[in-house]
């Protein structure tokens, strides 16, 4: 029953996306995107069958492409048939519009690159350390937003346990070894995490030192999320404090992808970056004991 609702899904989801293809015609999907204030990402997730699509949002993507409202019920059937309800779908309303579609996309993700300069990535923090970056976010308020993204981030680390599970590259500044956020304690014990994870098959674990100097990532964190053969591009994805950028021409993933590698290049081996890890642990370890 599961594999014929998967089916029946998957289905539907591939005729409305060939249909919604027919109809945007010469436009640009990127033309669409910007006039409906979505990312070029999303129109392709749905025209490829990637995702489903909300009646809200097809009313609105058919009302550009100018069908008539009573022209409309066998794509909105299609629609219906199509959506499938996500396991992120109960965190939905405590995070910005667009992170459900990064949360797609990185549970497809067969690759994961990513440098940040200021915290550990959501996919090896802790509990404790995740609710303290949350805590700051400028758009929390409620307890209860901060407990449901913190739920949702826990989520997420499920892909690292899939079959098989995707690769993970990560480059940390040094900085983030010594920034104490939650505290010195919690940052010691994701740090012992950090140590784990750096011997997990397929994870790749980099510190930049400070003795790097200036470096191509300088001026924002980023990843770049790559993808099966013959199934999508690969996207660009950053963070600021208003929500996700999306990044998808060729062109600009390149001088991403150039940019880690430099990272890379100038970083510690993952030998050293292991041993910078766990001397550092070990130094809040002994902080605590005196």
């Amino acid at each position: 029953m599961v594999f014929l609702v998967a089916r029946a899904t998957s289905t539907a989801r591939r005729e409305l996306g060939n249909e919604l293809r027919r109809l945007r015609g010469d436009r640009r999907a990127a033309d669409v995107a910007s006039a409906l204030g979505w990312s070029e990402s999303k129109l392709s997730r749905i025209e490829t069958a990637h995702t489903g699509i909300t009646e809200s949002d097809l009313d609105r993507l058919l009302t550009s492409y100018g069908v008539r409202v009573e022209d409309r019920d066998r794509l909105r059937e299609l629609a219906r048939h199509g959506r499938a309800r996500a396991w992120w779908t109960p965190y939905r309303s405590s995070v910005p519009d667009p992170y459900d579609e990064y949360v797609a996309l990185e549970a497809e993700a067969v690759l994961i690159s990513e440098w940040e300069p200021q915290v550990v990535p959501g996919l090896l923090q802790t509990d404790e350390y995740a609710r303290a970056v949350i805590e700051v976010g400028a758009d929390v308020g409620a307890a209860e937003t901060i407990q449901r993204r913190l739920a949702l981030r826990m989520a997420r680390q499920a892909v690292l346990t899939r079959d098989p599970p995707p690769v993970l590259r990560i480059v940390l500044d040094e900085a983030v070894l010594h920034r104490e956020v939650g505290g010195p304690q919690v940052l010691r014990r994701q740090l012992a995490r950090l140590v784990e994870a750096s011997g997990r098959p397929g994870v790749e674990l980099l510190v930049l030192p400070f003795s790097a100097g200036a470096h191509a990532g300088m001026t924002e964190p980023f990843m770049v999320l790559e993808f099966g053969p013959g199934t999508r591009a690969p996207v660009v994805h950053s963070e600021g404090l208003t929500g996700g950028l999306f990044r998808v021409k060729p062109a600009d993933v390149d001088v991403y992808r150039d940019a880690l590698s430099d990272l890379r290049e100038r970083s510690m081996s993952a030998e050293m970056s292991r041993t910078a890890i766990a001397e550092r642990e070990e130094a809040l370890r002994l902080l605590a004991a005196s």
